[in-house]
């Protein structure tokens, strides 16, 4: 029996997929337990309609995406910061810091998406920003003293 597969199942096969299985294990419990539907005509059709819609999002967000990359790597943010009278910065600067200099200049961006080496000194430094599943960038971060 074909079946289509709405969820991972393990030595199966993953979620979308058309898999052959005994009518048994289909019928007992892939079925009732939500695992999977019955392969007809119609549900494989509404299957590759869905697969091709979801794969059109999937171009329009990456290349979104990349387009806010190309957009972030070019932009330097500057946070103000305590220094003392050595040049040391009083506590550090944070994700969240990062993120509202980001925002300030009209970019969405949420403070998860941003990993940052914490400097200890004043000067530029580099700061990844998370765009899309696979898609970073590299903003310029300059530390000024307040």
């Amino acid at each position: 029996m074909e079946i289509i597969l709405k969820k991972a199942v393990a030595k199966l096969g993953e979620a979308d997929e058309i898999v052959k299985v005994k009518d048994g294990y289909a019928i007992n419990y892939l079925i009732p337990q939500g695992y999977a539907i019955m392969a007809t005509e119609s549900a494989k059709k509404v299957l590759a309609e869905n697969i091709r819609q979801r794969a059109h999002k999937e171009a329009k967000l990456r290349a979104d995406a990349e387009a806010l990359a190309a957009k972030l790597n070019e932009i330097l943010v500057k946070v103000a910061v305590k220094v003392s009278e050595s040049g040391k910065i009083f506590g550090s600067v944070t994700t969240a810091q990062i993120a509202e200099a980001i925002v300030a200049l009209g970019f969405e961006v949420d403070k998860k998406d941003i990993t940052f080496d914490a400097p200890k000194e004043l000067g530029v430094f580099e700061a990844a920003v998370k765009c899309y599943k696979d898609i970073k960038a590299a903003v310029k971060v300059e530390v000024v003293a307040e």
